[in-house]
Protein backbone atom coordinates (compact mmCIF):
# COMPACT_ATOMS: atom_id res chain seq x y z
CA UNK A 1 0.00 0.00 0.00
CA UNK A 2 1.23 3.16 -1.30
CA UNK A 3 2.49 5.86 1.57
CA UNK A 4 0.22 8.92 1.48
CA UNK A 5 2.78 11.71 0.67
CA UNK A 6 2.44 14.58 3.44
CA UNK A 7 2.13 18.16 3.04
CA UNK A 8 5.81 19.99 2.35
CA UNK A 9 4.80 23.73 2.29
CA UNK A 10 2.37 25.52 3.83
CA UNK A 11 1.23 29.05 2.51
CA UNK A 12 -0.52 30.91 4.96
CA UNK A 13 -1.90 34.32 3.66
CA UNK A 14 -1.50 36.65 7.09
CA UNK A 15 -4.44 38.79 7.01
CA UNK A 16 -7.65 37.91 7.38
CA UNK A 17 -6.13 33.90 8.60
CA UNK A 18 -3.26 34.85 11.03
CA UNK A 19 -4.61 38.73 12.05
CA UNK A 20 -7.99 39.49 12.20
CA UNK A 21 -9.00 41.45 8.84
CA UNK A 22 -8.46 45.07 8.23
CA UNK A 23 -7.04 44.90 11.91
CA UNK A 24 -3.43 46.62 11.51
CA UNK A 25 -5.20 49.47 9.36
CA UNK A 26 -7.38 50.21 11.93
CA UNK A 27 -4.97 50.89 14.36
CA UNK A 28 -2.61 52.70 11.94
CA UNK A 29 -5.72 55.01 10.90
CA UNK A 30 -6.38 55.70 14.28
CA UNK A 31 -3.25 56.81 15.58
CA UNK A 32 -3.89 59.63 12.68
CA UNK A 33 -7.28 61.18 13.46
CA UNK A 34 -10.96 59.83 12.48
CA UNK A 35 -11.10 60.83 9.55
CA UNK A 36 -7.97 59.44 8.04
CA UNK A 37 -9.05 55.86 9.53
CA UNK A 38 -12.79 56.59 7.50
CA UNK A 39 -10.73 56.70 4.68
CA UNK A 40 -8.84 53.78 4.91
CA UNK A 41 -11.22 51.78 5.92
CA UNK A 42 -13.56 53.12 3.10
CA UNK A 43 -10.77 52.31 0.36
CA UNK A 44 -10.65 48.54 2.35
CA UNK A 45 -14.17 48.10 1.49
CA UNK A 46 -14.35 49.50 -1.93
CA UNK A 47 -11.59 46.55 -2.01
CA UNK A 48 -13.50 43.96 -0.50
CA UNK A 49 -16.73 44.83 -2.20
CA UNK A 50 -14.80 44.11 -5.56
CA UNK A 51 -15.75 48.15 -7.06
CA UNK A 52 -11.83 49.00 -6.61
CA UNK A 53 -8.62 47.06 -7.58
CA UNK A 54 -6.07 45.32 -4.98
CA UNK A 55 -3.12 47.93 -5.78
CA UNK A 56 -5.41 50.70 -6.18
CA UNK A 57 -6.81 50.48 -2.54
CA UNK A 58 -3.58 49.81 -1.74
CA UNK A 59 -1.85 52.72 -3.29
CA UNK A 60 -4.35 55.65 -1.64
CA UNK A 61 -4.04 53.44 1.62
CA UNK A 62 -0.26 54.16 1.06
CA UNK A 63 -0.24 57.56 0.35
CA UNK A 64 -2.50 58.50 3.11
CA UNK A 65 0.49 57.20 5.57
CA UNK A 66 3.17 59.36 3.68
CA UNK A 67 5.37 60.46 6.24
CA UNK A 68 4.71 58.32 8.36
CA UNK A 69 7.98 56.12 10.08
CA UNK A 70 8.12 52.55 9.07
CA UNK A 71 9.32 51.68 12.47
CA UNK A 72 5.71 53.30 13.72
CA UNK A 73 3.94 50.86 11.65
CA UNK A 74 6.16 48.27 13.00
CA UNK A 75 5.59 49.04 16.35
CA UNK A 76 1.64 49.40 15.78
CA UNK A 77 1.96 46.04 14.74
CA UNK A 78 3.91 44.69 17.23
CA UNK A 79 0.97 45.51 19.63
CA UNK A 80 -1.73 43.38 17.69
CA UNK A 81 -2.24 40.30 20.70
CA UNK A 82 -1.70 37.51 18.37
CA UNK A 83 2.04 36.41 18.83
CA UNK A 84 2.12 34.01 21.13
CA UNK A 85 -1.06 31.99 19.95
CA UNK A 86 0.72 31.77 16.78
CA UNK A 87 3.88 30.72 17.90
CA UNK A 88 2.24 27.58 19.73
CA UNK A 89 0.04 26.96 16.37
CA UNK A 90 3.17 26.66 14.11
CA UNK A 91 5.14 25.10 17.02
CA UNK A 92 2.35 22.10 16.37
CA UNK A 93 2.39 22.27 13.03
CA UNK A 94 6.35 21.94 12.89
CA UNK A 95 5.96 18.73 15.12
CA UNK A 96 3.35 17.11 12.96
CA UNK A 97 4.70 18.04 9.90
CA UNK A 98 8.05 17.91 7.96
CA UNK A 99 6.71 21.08 6.39
CA UNK A 100 8.29 25.02 5.31
CA UNK A 101 5.96 27.15 6.16
CA UNK A 102 5.95 30.93 3.59
CA UNK A 103 3.89 33.98 5.08
CA UNK A 104 2.77 36.07 2.31
CA UNK A 105 0.70 39.50 2.33
CA UNK A 106 -0.68 41.44 -0.28
CA UNK A 107 -1.48 44.29 2.42
CA UNK A 108 1.81 44.30 4.92
CA UNK A 109 5.15 45.82 4.09
CA UNK A 110 7.76 43.34 3.44
CA UNK A 111 9.46 44.20 6.14
CA UNK A 112 6.78 43.75 8.75
CA UNK A 113 6.06 40.22 7.58
CA UNK A 114 9.39 39.04 7.90
CA UNK A 115 9.76 40.42 11.42
CA UNK A 116 6.55 38.53 11.97
CA UNK A 117 7.61 35.28 10.32
CA UNK A 118 10.92 35.55 12.49
CA UNK A 119 8.66 35.49 15.49
CA UNK A 120 6.79 32.94 14.19
CA UNK A 121 9.99 30.50 12.94
CA UNK A 122 8.15 30.67 8.90
CA UNK A 123 10.86 29.70 6.55
CA UNK A 124 9.85 32.80 3.97
CA UNK A 125 7.98 36.31 4.28
CA UNK A 126 6.29 38.33 0.90
CA UNK A 127 5.27 41.55 1.50
CA UNK A 128 4.50 44.96 -0.08
CA UNK A 129 7.95 47.09 -0.73
CA UNK A 130 7.20 50.06 0.80
CA UNK A 131 9.11 53.20 0.00
CA UNK A 132 10.91 55.26 2.16
CA UNK A 133 13.14 57.98 2.32
CA UNK A 134 16.89 58.77 4.07
CA UNK A 135 14.99 59.41 7.43
CA UNK A 136 12.79 56.32 7.16
CA UNK A 137 9.37 57.77 6.44
CA UNK A 138 6.75 56.65 4.24
CA UNK A 139 7.06 58.53 0.51
CA UNK A 140 3.75 56.87 -0.54
CA UNK A 141 4.64 54.97 -3.37
CA UNK A 142 4.34 50.65 -3.31
CA UNK A 143 5.62 48.30 -5.79
CA UNK A 144 6.02 44.79 -5.42
CA UNK A 145 4.71 41.27 -7.21
CA UNK A 146 2.03 40.71 -4.14
CA UNK A 147 -0.19 43.54 -5.59
CA UNK A 148 -0.21 42.38 -9.01
CA UNK A 149 -2.52 39.85 -11.06
CA UNK A 150 -1.17 36.17 -10.69
CA UNK A 151 1.68 37.83 -8.47
CA UNK A 152 1.75 35.42 -5.37
CA UNK A 153 1.81 32.96 -8.05
CA UNK A 154 5.21 33.88 -9.30
CA UNK A 155 6.04 33.67 -6.00
CA UNK A 156 4.76 30.42 -5.49
CA UNK A 157 6.88 28.89 -8.47
CA UNK A 158 9.94 30.76 -7.28
CA UNK A 159 9.81 29.58 -3.72
CA UNK A 160 9.15 25.57 -5.38
CA UNK A 161 12.25 26.32 -7.92
CA UNK A 162 14.40 27.20 -4.47
CA UNK A 163 13.03 23.74 -2.97
CA UNK A 164 12.87 21.21 -5.68
CA UNK A 165 8.83 21.00 -4.55
CA UNK A 166 5.82 21.16 -6.53
CA UNK A 167 2.63 22.09 -6.43
CA UNK A 168 0.72 18.58 -5.25
CA UNK A 169 3.11 19.50 -1.86
CA UNK A 170 1.43 22.62 -1.13
CA UNK A 171 -1.67 23.73 1.17
CA UNK A 172 -2.67 26.94 0.57
CA UNK A 173 -4.69 28.56 3.74
CA UNK A 174 -6.35 31.74 2.92
CA UNK A 175 -9.67 33.97 2.77
CA UNK A 176 -9.21 36.85 0.19
CA UNK A 177 -10.14 36.55 -3.35
CA UNK A 178 -6.62 37.71 -4.51
CA UNK A 179 -5.27 34.00 -3.14
CA UNK A 180 -7.01 32.46 -5.76
CA UNK A 181 -4.19 32.49 -8.59
CA UNK A 182 -2.76 29.97 -6.21
CA UNK A 183 -5.40 27.85 -5.75
CA UNK A 184 -4.51 25.56 -8.87
CA UNK A 185 -5.69 22.49 -8.85
CA UNK A 186 -2.75 20.52 -7.54
CA UNK A 187 -2.55 22.40 -4.13
CA UNK A 188 -4.64 21.46 -1.24
CA UNK A 189 -6.85 24.43 -0.73
CA UNK A 190 -8.49 25.56 2.75
CA UNK A 191 -10.20 28.63 2.55
CA UNK A 192 -10.44 30.36 6.54
CA UNK A 193 -13.77 32.32 6.66
CA UNK A 194 -13.36 32.75 3.31
CA UNK A 195 -15.55 35.30 0.78
CA UNK A 196 -17.66 33.63 -1.50
CA UNK A 197 -14.77 33.12 -4.52
CA UNK A 198 -12.26 31.02 -2.29
CA UNK A 199 -15.44 29.13 -0.79
CA UNK A 200 -16.05 28.30 -4.18
CA UNK A 201 -12.74 27.11 -4.41
CA UNK A 202 -11.57 25.74 -1.53
CA UNK A 203 -11.01 22.31 -1.28
CA UNK A 204 -11.70 22.44 2.90
CA UNK A 205 -13.32 25.45 4.63
CA UNK A 206 -12.73 26.17 8.31
CA UNK A 207 -15.08 29.02 10.24
CA UNK A 208 -14.25 29.89 13.11
CA UNK A 209 -10.82 30.10 15.13
CA UNK A 210 -7.52 29.19 12.97
CA UNK A 211 -7.21 25.92 15.30
CA UNK A 212 -9.26 23.98 13.27
CA UNK A 213 -6.65 23.86 10.11
CA UNK A 214 -4.83 21.59 11.99
CA UNK A 215 -6.86 18.36 11.89
CA UNK A 216 -7.06 19.14 7.88
CA UNK A 217 -3.10 19.35 7.72
CA UNK A 218 -2.74 16.58 9.44
CA UNK A 219 -6.12 14.48 7.77
CA UNK A 220 -7.60 14.11 10.71
CA UNK A 221 -12.09 14.06 11.62
CA UNK A 222 -12.38 17.59 13.37
CA UNK A 223 -13.60 17.16 16.43
CA UNK A 224 -17.67 18.84 17.74
CA UNK A 225 -16.90 22.35 19.29
CA UNK A 226 -19.63 24.80 21.23
CA UNK A 227 -20.87 27.87 19.27
CA UNK A 228 -18.57 30.88 21.27
CA UNK A 229 -20.44 33.13 23.16
CA UNK A 230 -20.22 35.62 20.40
CA UNK A 231 -21.70 33.47 18.26
CA UNK A 232 -24.88 32.69 20.58
CA UNK A 233 -25.62 36.25 21.21
CA UNK A 234 -25.27 37.13 17.23
CA UNK A 235 -27.91 34.21 16.21
CA UNK A 236 -30.22 34.83 19.15
CA UNK A 237 -30.40 38.58 17.93
CA UNK A 238 -30.95 37.63 14.44
CA UNK A 239 -33.58 34.63 15.70
CA UNK A 240 -35.49 37.48 17.56
CA UNK A 241 -36.29 39.41 14.32
CA UNK A 242 -39.24 36.61 14.08
CA UNK A 243 -41.26 38.65 16.47
CA UNK A 244 -41.45 41.79 13.87
CA UNK A 245 -43.92 40.57 11.45
CA UNK A 246 -46.18 40.24 14.88
CA UNK A 247 -45.41 43.10 16.51
CA UNK A 248 -46.52 44.80 13.11
CA UNK A 249 -49.69 43.18 12.15
CA UNK A 250 -50.49 44.07 16.59
CA UNK A 251 -49.51 48.23 16.47
CA UNK A 252 -49.24 48.47 12.86
CA UNK A 253 -46.88 48.76 9.65
CA UNK A 254 -46.02 52.23 10.06
CA UNK A 255 -44.41 52.25 13.62
CA UNK A 256 -41.77 49.30 13.39
CA UNK A 257 -40.48 50.45 10.03
CA UNK A 258 -40.19 54.15 12.26
CA UNK A 259 -38.52 51.92 15.24
CA UNK A 260 -36.84 49.73 12.88
CA UNK A 261 -35.29 52.93 11.08
CA UNK A 262 -34.38 54.96 13.98
CA UNK A 263 -32.56 51.81 15.56
CA UNK A 264 -30.64 51.43 12.14
CA UNK A 265 -29.48 55.46 12.82
CA UNK A 266 -28.79 55.09 16.31
CA UNK A 267 -26.53 51.54 15.62
CA UNK A 268 -24.74 54.03 12.51
CA UNK A 269 -24.04 56.51 15.09
CA UNK A 270 -22.85 54.07 17.22
CA UNK A 271 -20.14 52.26 15.19
CA UNK A 272 -18.99 55.68 13.91
CA UNK A 273 -18.31 56.71 17.55
CA UNK A 274 -16.58 53.54 18.42
CA UNK A 275 -14.57 53.81 15.34
CA UNK A 276 -13.60 57.08 16.71
CA UNK A 277 -12.79 55.58 20.33
CA UNK A 278 -16.03 56.39 22.07
CA UNK A 279 -18.75 54.27 23.27
CA UNK A 280 -22.46 54.67 22.86
CA UNK A 281 -23.91 53.05 25.66
CA UNK A 282 -25.52 49.40 25.31
CA UNK A 283 -25.63 49.45 21.24
CA UNK A 284 -21.64 49.52 21.43
CA UNK A 285 -21.42 47.02 24.31
CA UNK A 286 -23.88 44.23 22.14
CA UNK A 287 -21.68 44.82 19.19
CA UNK A 288 -18.68 43.72 20.59
CA UNK A 289 -20.32 41.24 22.23
CA UNK A 290 -22.17 39.80 19.22
CA UNK A 291 -19.28 40.50 16.16
CA UNK A 292 -16.69 38.43 15.53
CA UNK A 293 -13.11 40.03 16.32
CA UNK A 294 -12.25 40.16 12.92
CA UNK A 295 -15.44 42.24 12.30
CA UNK A 296 -14.31 44.59 15.01
CA UNK A 297 -11.55 45.79 13.36
CA UNK A 298 -13.85 47.82 10.80
CA UNK A 299 -17.64 48.78 10.22
CA UNK A 300 -19.49 46.68 11.43
CA UNK A 301 -22.41 46.05 8.58
CA UNK A 302 -23.94 42.96 9.00
CA UNK A 303 -26.59 44.68 11.53
CA UNK A 304 -27.90 47.19 8.74
CA UNK A 305 -27.54 45.11 5.94
CA UNK A 306 -30.57 42.68 8.54
CA UNK A 307 -32.48 45.82 9.10
CA UNK A 308 -32.62 46.47 5.74
CA UNK A 309 -33.60 43.00 4.66
CA UNK A 310 -36.92 43.25 7.20
CA UNK A 311 -37.82 46.41 6.21
CA UNK A 312 -37.49 45.89 2.65
CA UNK A 313 -39.11 42.91 3.14
CA UNK A 314 -41.60 44.22 5.36
CA UNK A 315 -42.88 47.38 2.90
CA UNK A 316 -42.49 45.81 -0.63
CA UNK A 317 -44.26 42.71 -0.26
CA UNK A 318 -48.12 42.16 1.98
CA UNK A 319 -48.65 40.32 4.98
CA UNK A 320 -48.45 36.68 4.71
CA UNK A 321 -46.08 36.87 2.41
CA UNK A 322 -43.67 39.07 4.02
CA UNK A 323 -44.00 37.41 7.94
CA UNK A 324 -43.46 34.43 6.53
CA UNK A 325 -40.38 35.16 4.52
CA UNK A 326 -38.82 37.17 7.51
CA UNK A 327 -39.80 33.96 9.68
CA UNK A 328 -38.01 31.54 7.28
CA UNK A 329 -35.24 34.17 7.50
CA UNK A 330 -34.77 35.17 11.06
CA UNK A 331 -35.45 31.58 12.39
CA UNK A 332 -33.65 29.60 10.20
CA UNK A 333 -30.71 31.03 9.24
CA UNK A 334 -29.63 31.04 13.27
CA UNK A 335 -30.40 28.12 13.59
CA UNK A 336 -28.90 26.58 10.35
CA UNK A 337 -25.78 29.02 11.45
CA UNK A 338 -25.37 27.48 15.16
CA UNK A 339 -26.59 23.86 14.40
CA UNK A 340 -23.65 23.65 11.47
CA UNK A 341 -20.86 25.86 12.16
CA UNK A 342 -18.84 23.66 13.25
CA UNK A 343 -19.32 19.72 12.69
CA UNK A 344 -21.07 18.15 9.59
CA UNK A 345 -20.97 17.27 6.64
CA UNK A 346 -19.45 19.48 4.34
CA UNK A 347 -22.01 20.14 1.23
CA UNK A 348 -20.65 20.17 -2.33
CA UNK A 349 -19.87 23.54 -4.15
CA UNK A 350 -20.21 25.40 -0.87
CA UNK A 351 -18.24 23.74 1.85
CA UNK A 352 -18.35 26.38 4.47
CA UNK A 353 -22.21 24.94 4.98
CA UNK A 354 -23.08 21.56 5.96
CA UNK A 355 -25.89 18.79 5.50
CA UNK A 356 -27.02 19.25 9.27
CA UNK A 357 -27.26 22.86 8.90
CA UNK A 358 -29.31 22.84 6.46
CA UNK A 359 -31.73 20.46 7.72
CA UNK A 360 -31.59 21.51 10.83
CA UNK A 361 -32.35 25.51 9.56
CA UNK A 362 -34.85 23.90 7.13
CA UNK A 363 -36.67 22.28 9.49
CA UNK A 364 -37.36 25.20 11.98
CA UNK A 365 -37.33 27.69 8.70
CA UNK A 366 -40.83 25.36 7.67
CA UNK A 367 -42.16 25.42 11.28
CA UNK A 368 -41.69 29.15 11.71
CA UNK A 369 -43.31 29.84 8.59
CA UNK A 370 -46.55 27.09 9.41
CA UNK A 371 -47.23 30.37 11.50
CA UNK A 372 -48.56 32.52 8.70
CA UNK A 373 -49.00 29.96 5.57
CA UNK A 374 -50.15 27.25 4.88
CA UNK A 375 -47.60 23.90 5.20
CA UNK A 376 -47.65 23.25 1.65
CA UNK A 377 -46.46 26.54 0.97
CA UNK A 378 -44.35 26.79 3.92
CA UNK A 379 -42.38 24.18 2.81
CA UNK A 380 -41.35 25.80 -1.13
CA UNK A 381 -40.78 28.98 1.06
CA UNK A 382 -37.74 27.18 3.34
CA UNK A 383 -36.35 25.19 0.54
CA UNK A 384 -35.90 28.49 -1.29
CA UNK A 385 -34.56 29.84 1.70
CA UNK A 386 -32.31 27.31 1.86
CA UNK A 387 -30.86 27.37 -1.05
CA UNK A 388 -30.52 30.99 -1.57
CA UNK A 389 -28.32 30.70 1.49
CA UNK A 390 -26.38 27.60 0.44
CA UNK A 391 -25.16 29.33 -2.32
CA UNK A 392 -21.94 31.38 -1.92
CA UNK A 393 -23.34 34.59 -3.90
CA UNK A 394 -21.86 37.99 -3.37
CA UNK A 395 -24.79 40.03 -2.16
CA UNK A 396 -25.42 39.93 1.50
CA UNK A 397 -27.58 36.82 2.59
CA UNK A 398 -29.49 38.97 5.21
CA UNK A 399 -30.56 41.24 2.24
CA UNK A 400 -30.82 38.62 -1.10
CA UNK A 401 -32.96 35.73 1.51
CA UNK A 402 -35.94 37.57 2.64
CA UNK A 403 -36.57 39.25 -0.37
CA UNK A 404 -36.31 36.03 -2.43
CA UNK A 405 -38.06 34.27 -0.36
CA UNK A 406 -41.06 36.86 0.01
CA UNK A 407 -41.17 37.41 -3.80
CA UNK A 408 -41.72 33.35 -4.44
CA UNK A 409 -44.24 32.97 -0.93
CA UNK A 410 -46.28 36.14 -2.49
CA UNK A 411 -45.88 34.74 -5.93
CA UNK A 412 -47.61 31.26 -4.37
CA UNK A 413 -50.32 33.18 -2.41
CA UNK A 414 -51.53 34.31 -5.71
CA UNK A 415 -51.91 30.86 -7.10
Amino acid sequence: MAVKEKTRLIVFDVEGVLIPRNMFFFQVGRTMGFFTLIQILLYRLLYESGIISLDVSLKHIFRKLKGQKMETLQHIFNQIPATARLQDFFTQIKKQEKCQIVLISSSLPTAIVEQFAACLNADYAYGINVCVNNVGKITGEISGEVIEVNGKKKILHQILIKTGLNLRDCTVVARDRNNRCIYTKETKKIGYNPNFIIRIKSDHVVMGKLAGVLPILNDKKTKWSCPSVNDLIRENIHAAGIFTPIIAQIIGLLPVIIFISGLSIVYLISELARLNGKNLPLISAITRHAASQSELYGFVAAPLYYAIGILLTLIIFPFPASAAAIAIFTLGDSVASIVGGSLGIKLAFNKGKTLEGSLSGFACAFLASCLFVAPWIAVIGAAIAMIVEYLPLPINDNVLIPIVTATVLMLLLLI
